[in-house]
């Protein structure tokens, strides 16, 4: 399974920024897709995740400001961000859980880095 990641840039103090992920690859079903990030000095952190049933949990840092949607039909999940902070600045991975032939397994996307200027 590989993930493309796109979407990350420059963007200032509350505004907004989406991100998309994509899952290519041999599979029989995504199970769960999610986001995380992680800035310089910190641990990487969940920041959103949905599942097949249509299930979402987010970070309470981000509630309310970031909606995680997904594209089964694509194969592709993203995350629409706004009211963006400095402190949401991070390099931003997707993560899938997938079902396929071998079993399930988790793949990480290559990050995209985001970073918002004040």
């Amino acid at each position: 399974v590989q993930l493309q990641a796109s979407g990350g840039g420059l963007v200032q103090v509350g505004g907004s920024m989406r991100l998309s992920c994509a899952a290519s690859g041999s599979f029989f079903s995504i199970n769960r897709m999610g986001w995380y990030r992680q800035a310089p000095g910190k641990q990487r952190e969940l920041v959103a995740a949905t599942t097949s049933s249509g299930s979402t949990n987010y970070a309470d840092s981000v509630k309310g400001r970031f909606t995680i949607s997904g594209d089964n039909a694509k194969n592709t999940v993203y995350l629409q961000m706004t009211s963006l902070k400095p402190e949401d600045s991070a390099v931003y991975y997707c993560n899938v859980l997938v079902y396929s032939s071998g079993g399930y397994f988790t793949t990480w996307g290559q990050g995209t880095l985001v970073t918002v200027s004040s």
